[in-house]
């Protein structure tokens, strides 16, 4: 009769303790949101710039250029931008929705673009920096056009895939589940 009177606090109280635990759980997880953008790979690419301007017919002579440039390509992931309907928690078992992963930088510092050769004949000058810098801008919007190629993007995910995974499994989950937003597409 004693435990007819008080089962439905008790029950009360054990739901609000089931809760709360979800809730820190969730927490936990949820501070993944603090990293921000995780850098997951860095690809190192170099790219040759090549260019002659020998084929203009008012111009006596030739002049070629040829030139390397060095970018530094980081990509990751997006932590800030999980959000808790994207967590499913079961116990030991969660399940993570994370953001596809993007660029976070291409870098190309001007003492990482360095001149190999350049031949001018006697009656041309030689190529001014407006030109080199030109070059440079076209080796760089070629290095972003290749990034897709490179296949950076989808290192990106599966190294940030394994960093959480380890995370999850240091919070004490045992399966754990990462999926990639299907809404949005990979970004370059």
């Amino acid at each position: 009769m004693y435990f007819k009177k008080y089962s439905p606090v008790l029950l009360l109280c054990m739901l609000c303790m089931g809760c709360n635990k979800k809730e820190k759980q969730l927490q936990q997880v949820m501070a993944l949101q603090q990293m921000n953008d995780l850098a997951t790979v860095e690809y190192v690419v170099t790219k040759i710039i090549k260019a002659n301007d020998n084929k203009t017919w008012y111009k006596i002579g030739d002049r070629k250029i040829l030139m390397s440039c060095k970018a530094t390509l980081t990509a990751g992931i997006d932590l800030s931008a999980i959000k808790p309907e994207q967590v499913n928690i079961d116990g030991r078992h969660i399940t993570l929705t994370l953001p596809h992963s993007k660029m976070i930088s291409v870098n190309i510092k001007p003492e990482d673009i360095t001149e190999a050769y350049e031949a001018v004949d006697v009656l041309r000058q030689s190529f001014t920096s407006e030109e080199r810098n030109g070059l440079a801008i076209q080796a760089e919007q070629q290095i972003n056009a290749s990034i897709g190629e490179l296949g950076i993007l989808q290192t990106a995910e599966t190294n940030a895939a394994l960093f959480v995974n380890n995370f999850l499994h240091r919070l004490g989950y045992e399966t754990i589940k990462i999926n990639f937003d299907n809404l949005a597409t990979p970004k370059n």
